[in-house]
């Protein structure tokens, strides 16, 4: 195997590591798009709740059925969902950035071994 195939096969192999990367990020990044509007979601829930008084009743889907819950219960499932999903949302976004710096990584490898072939091919034989 000679250096001009050798780095076409470096090259291909950059490649399909970019195109990994990039349905990695494309998959977090729908993962993040989720976890925001499940955030938003239980924000206003929990504006509504904050609004409710100690006479109100609240109710919680399981299944088919409404169920009568506890306004304090439901207060505190919803403000440990919110912790759960903040959390979650950052280490999406630390991964989303991780995911980042591999894509530029695999670009300059990408755009080095390119220089090298173009170099080859003009070098006199």
């Amino acid at each position: 195997m000679n250096v001009m195939e050798m780095l076409q096969k470096q090259f291909q192999e950059s490649a399909e590591r970019l195109q990994t990367i990039q349905k990695d990020y494309s998959k977090a990044l729908a993962d993040r798009q989720t976890l925001d509007s499940q955030l938003n979601e239980n924000r206003q829930v929990k504006e509504e709740l904050d609004i409710a008084t100690d006479d109100c009743k609240v109710y919680k889907l399981i299944g088919p059925a409404l169920v009568n819950q506890d306004l304090a219960e439901a207060k505190t499932n919803v403000e440990k969902r919110i912790s759960y999903i903040s959390q979650e949302l950052k280490r999406k976004e630390d991964v989303m950035k991780d995911l980042d710096k591999k894509q530029d990584e695999a670009r300059e490898k990408m755009q080095e071994i390119q220089m090298q072939l173009q170099k080859l091919q003009q070098a006199p034989n």
